[in-house]
């Protein structure tokens, strides 16, 4: 596919997704759902790809959802709300179980403000990082709405429950350094190193064996909704697994090797 609505690039194993409707703050447009897609699935195949970085291009993350889309909505014929919003939400969700089940490391940028949708696509990532510039809202209910992108799910995760229901309930305005505080951003750097950083720090991540990223990344996502039998079951499939990977074998060879020689 050929992008023209989110820029995609390569560089030492970390991919780089950015939103490119820098003219409507990042606002998530179907097409552009539809190139994130195609992106997100090229980033899963391809195996030297071992993390991904997620920013914007512009003065914003990503502001939400697209108004046009809203528009059409109102304009709609009144029985056909439902299903054809039934029918936005699956590609709404499409996208972020991609994001966050991709099973590589994930860095939300957030380069400015992530409102809505935007919030809920940067909180699907493993990790935030900001600068003086980020700010969030989960401004639905401005709108009439509740979160759709996975924001119930994800922020009580982040920031408990009560805060959570505050956050989502009024739609107020997260700066940086409250959203340090609350756990919302992981890291804070000053703008102009905040994609550098970004980088950097996947490329820190990917330096673990894929296999044992993968699957680890999948129970950690699992860890709220099972007992702690259940994780100890699904950690001994995972270790199964990890046991027979090139990459611990290189690992227990290489360490054996080096005792080896100390004695």
């Amino acid at each position: 596919m050929t992008y023209k609505l989110i820029e995609f690039s390569i560089d030492a194993g970390v991919a780089t997704i950015a939103f490119n409707r820098p003219d409507r703050r990042n606002a998530m447009s179907d097409d552009m759902r539809s190139e994130f897609v195609d992106a997100l699935q090229a980033v899963a195949g391809d195996k030297s790809i071992r993390a991904l970085v997620l920013t914007g291009r512009g003065s914003a993350f990503c502001a939400g959802g697209d108004i046009s889309g809203m528009k059409r909505r109102l304009e709609a014929l009144q029985d056909e709300v439902a299903f054809n919003g039934w029918s936005r939400q699956q590609g709404v969700h499409r996208v972020q179980s991609m994001l966050l089940n991709l099973p590589k490391p994930t860095i939300a940028a957030v380069n400015g403000a992530a409102a809505g949708l935007g919030a809920d696509t940067a909180l699907a990532c493993d990790f935030l990082i900001g600068s003086e510039r980020s700010k969030f809202s989960w401004s639905y209910i401005k709108r009439g709405l509740i979160p759709d992108g996975g924001g119930s799910y994800f922020l009580p995760r982040r920031v408990g429950l009560p805060k959570a229901k505050e956050l989502i309930l009024t739609g107020r305005m997260v700066e940086a350094d409250e959203a340090l505080a609350l756990g919302i951003l992981d890291r804070k750097v000053i703008s102009g190193e905040l994609l550098s950083a970004a980088q950097a720090w996947a490329v820190e991540l990917a330096q673990g064996s894929p296999t044992a990223l993968a699957l680890g990344k999948k129970i950690l996502n699992q860890t709220f909704e099972h007992s702690a039998h259940e994780i100890f079951d699904l950690g001994s499939q995972a270790q199964a697994i990890c046991y027979t990977s090139a990459e611990h074998r290189e690992a227990v060879m290489a360490f054996l090797a080096k005792s080896s020689s100390k004695e």
